[in-house]
Formats: C-alpha cells, structure tokens, sequence
C-alpha cells in the first residue's frame, strides 16, 4: 500500500471511530449511576414491603457486590431512595430467580404502599405463583402497573439479564423491555381505582404523586434475590400539573 493509500485508509477510520463516539454519546449523556460503589448503598433505606414508613429488620440490607446489586435476605422489604425525582428516565438491567419476585417503586411517598400510593412496575417469574400462576392477571405480570395497567406484550427472559428503560414525563409513562415497547400510558386517563391487598380501594393512577421516591422491592422466594445492575437515572425538566 503506498504512501497516499494508507494515509487514507487511516483518515477513514480515525472519521469513523470519531463519528461512532459522537452518535453514541447524546444516548447516555447526563445520567447519574444509582449505585457507584460496593457495599451498602449509600442514600438508600432498607423499608418494610407493604409500608415505607415502617423499618425493616435492623440485620437486613441490600448490598452491592462488583458492581451488581443484591436483594435483602430476608424477603419482603423496598430498597428507597432518600432523594425525589419527578420527570426522569430510568434505565438498568435485571435478573430475578425461578420464584423471583420484585419490583420498580415509582414517585411515592415516604409512607404506605408504592404499588397504591405511587407506581409499580412488576418484575416476577410466573413461577413464583406456583399453580395458581395461569390465574394470576396481566397486570400482576413483569411489565404491568401493578393492578392497573398491563403490559403491552411479555418480552420478560426467563433466568437472563432483562433492560428496563423507563421514562415519566408529566402524566406520560413509557417502558421499554429489552427494546421493545411494552407501556405508553396517560396517567390522566387512567380514572379506575384499584383494589389493595386487603381489599379497600386506592386512588387512580390518574391521582397518584407526580414526585416522590423510586425504589427496588424484594419478595423472591426460595433463597434467591432480585439483582439489578448498570442502574442510571437522568432527571428531564419537569412541566407543571394543570
């Protein structure tokens, strides 16, 4: 290769690798890692399952280990974060066990249930229902707002890594499930009100906060955890409610 082809030939990659990084770095720009370090997270509590207000065993903790969040042992609590967040996306991986059972706490309060007085974006394998798992609805399925609104189609991949990308705008909430699109929802028109465990109603989706906490929530049984991984979060402008 002479002289002027070579030159070329080195222009034209150094031209492509510039314009790869270029177009790759608007998608991640801006977003804040949740969890940086190993260890105990820092800016978290530890709260019970069915009332963030209330602790939960002193002993229990969420734990990062290389890199790679760990749910509590034992079962039934949220990890909460202490900072609010309105308008935001969301994006991490995530892997549950055979009976795994989790949870994404959206905007709720520091008190009551996330999946009734916020948002809750499932995460669970069926077979964490056992028998009764061809009885349970789609919106107690990965994907679903819990007891309100459905996932569009089940992209969840069983004993594998998934992708949440989350976004809340306003009233708009979109989800994504390992790229494909699974919810695009106005909360504004979401007007039903939803039945709790014990029965009494909780308000529409229509009324919940439009800022508060997020959070992880770990219900697994049979001795395995929720993990999360690569959890980043980039606050957008917020738009005021009418």
């Amino acid at each position: 290769m002479n002289r002027v082809l070579f030159r070329e030939s080195v222009l034209s990659s150094m031209f492509l690798l510039v314009t790869l990084t270029l177009g790759a770095a608007p998608e991640e720009s801006g977003f804040t890692p949740l969890f940086p370090k190993d260890g105990v997270p820092e800016g978290w509590t530890v709260r019970r399952w069915d009332d963030v207000s209330q602790p939960a065993d002193e002993a229990t903790v969420w734990r990062v280990e290389d890199g790679v969040l760990h749910g509590s042992d034992p079962r039934g609590t949220w990890l909460v974060s202490d900072k609010e967040y309105g308008d935001f996306e969301l994006r991490f991986e995530w892997k549950i066990p055979e009976r795994g059972n989790g949870g994404l706490g959206l905007r709720f309060p520091s008190k009551g249930d996330p999946a009734f007085d916020g948002l809750e974006l499932q995460m669970v394998d069926p077979r964490y229902y056992g028998d009764a798992a061809s009885e349970i609805p789609p919106t107690e399925l990965t994907g679903g707002l819990y007891r309100a609104v459905a996932a569009s189609q089940q992209h969840y991949r069983p004993g594998e890594w998934n992708e949440y990308v989350i976004t809340l705008k306003g009233p708009l909430v979109t989800v994504t499930l390992n790229g494909e699109t699974i919810q695009k929802v106005n909360l504004d028109e979401e007007t039903i009100p939803v039945t709790r465990h014990d029965g009494s109603s909780a308000v529409p989706l229509k009324a919940r906060p439009r800022k508060g906490r997020i959070g992880f929530q770990e219900l697994s049984r049979g001795g395995g955890h929720v993990m999360i991984r690569n959890a980043r979060i980039k606050e957008l402008p917020s738009e005021p409610r009418p």
